[in-house]
């Protein structure tokens, strides 16, 4: 399944500065770190250089990642009309069969690891969020089951 491409304005932030940060600081000392790995002589056997090249690859893999996902966010930068209903950037509470609540918000795919309560808009447990409401029942499906819960507030936080 295709990611969505909707970030918070925060997420998308935190990105760009890790980009920023990859291009102007981390690249540089490492290709000059591999360059004067290099000029010890042998690379075959050489640890600091083998260990750079890898280094470098590792960066380069992640920028071609954060340039190309750069190009293709949709920011979203302001709370729906509908505040009723779960939409992305919704902080969502939920009360389970036992009674036990749990709060959830809806970020993108690219952000969702920031915070320990973020999931995934992509999520299962996010796309059966989406579109409901105040006291709707939300059924889950589980790997080995499916599990019920309600829908005990729904909370619109600046998405900056």
């Amino acid at each position: 399944m295709k990611r969505s491409n909707l970030i918070t304005l925060a997420g998308a932030t935190t990105l760009r500065n890790e980009l920023s940060h990859l291009v102007r600081v981390l690249r540089p000392e490492v290709t000059k770190a591999l360059g004067a790995a290099a000029a010890e002589g042998d690379r075959s056997e050489n640890a600091e250089y083998i260990y750079r090249k890898k280094q470098l690859r590792e960066i380069d893999r992640r920028l071609r990642y954060l340039q190309k996902r750069c190009e293709e966010f949709q920011v979203i930068e302001h709370k729906p009309q509908q505040q009723d209903k779960v939409f992305f950037g919704a902080e969502v509470t939920l009360e389970d069969e036992d009674g036990a609540e749990v709060m959830y918000r809806i970020v993108g795919s690219d952000e969702f690891d920031q915070e320990p309560h973020y999931i995934s808009v992509d999520s299962p447990m996010a796309r059966a969020l989406l579109q409901k409401q105040l006291d709707d029942e939300v059924r889950v499906q589980l790997p080995q089951r499916h599990k019920d819960y309600w829908i005990t507030a729904i909370y619109y936080p600046d998405l900056g």
